[in-house]
């Protein structure tokens, strides 16, 4: 378990829409080839150390005649952010996705000095 000073715990959140392939005929949509997307996360402000992540899909819309397949994570956290990743495989067709995200982590107190 990770803990942090009660006082000085920061949560930043987002919605962000990863892809909107269905109107370009994008690889989500088309189904055809490698189809993983890293988006790059910046925060409002920096956290002290690496915060903890939570993402998640708020919207998406499928193909309705291929199987519903995807992975999505976190990876690469730093103090200032963090990086998306969404996959899909086999015949699975994405046309668009929207994801949710919130970090909490220890940020800067007044009371903290550099000296």
């Amino acid at each position: 378990m990770r803990r942090v000073k009660s006082h000085t715990v920061g949560i930043d959140r987002g919605s962000q829409v990863l892809f909107s392939d269905f109107e370009h005929d994008g690889e989500m949509w088309t189904g055809q080839g490698p189809r993983k997307l890293v988006t790059a996360v910046r925060f409002s402000e920096a956290f002290v150390t690496p915060p903890v992540i939570h993402v998640s899909v708020s919207m998406w819309d499928l193909d309705k005649r291929t199987n519903a397949r995807a992975d999505i994570a976190a990876q690469n956290t730093t103090p200032t952010g963090f990086e998306i990743v969404f996959r899909t495989w086999g015949d699975t067709r994405v046309a668009r996705l929207r994801v949710d995200w919130m970090a909490i982590g220890e940020v800067r107190s007044d009371d903290d000095w550099d000296v």
